[in-house]
């Protein structure tokens, strides 16, 4: 499974994971130094596959190296953060 790294693609607000092809991506909102996840999508034929995982690190990894804060409304990435304690400080409220 050929994949790049997780990017941010700010024109379309959403972080970015491309797999054989395909896309999956987790898309937010940012204001000031803020960024609130709202919306995961892996596709079905990527499913299964550990991309959600992989797409949900990468995007936290990325909000961490450029001293962000988030806010977790997207359930799939509420659901990591809750089973991953190194990026609950991230968070500016609790899950």
């Amino acid at each position: 499974m050929a994949d790049t790294s997780v990017r941010d693609n700010q024109d379309r607000h959403r972080f970015e994971l491309d797999v054989d092809g395909i896309t999956a991506f987790s898309e937010y909102r940012r204001k000031g130094n803020v960024v609130t996840f709202v919306h995961t999508e892996v596709p079905d034929s990527l499913g299964g596959k550990g991309v959600g995982s992989r797409l949900a690190k990468g995007a936290l990894d990325l909000v961490r190296a450029r001293g962000e804060k988030m806010i977790a409304k997207c359930p799939f990435i509420a659901a990591y953060v809750k089973k991953h304690a190194e990026y609950q400080d991230l968070l500016v409220e609790p899950l």
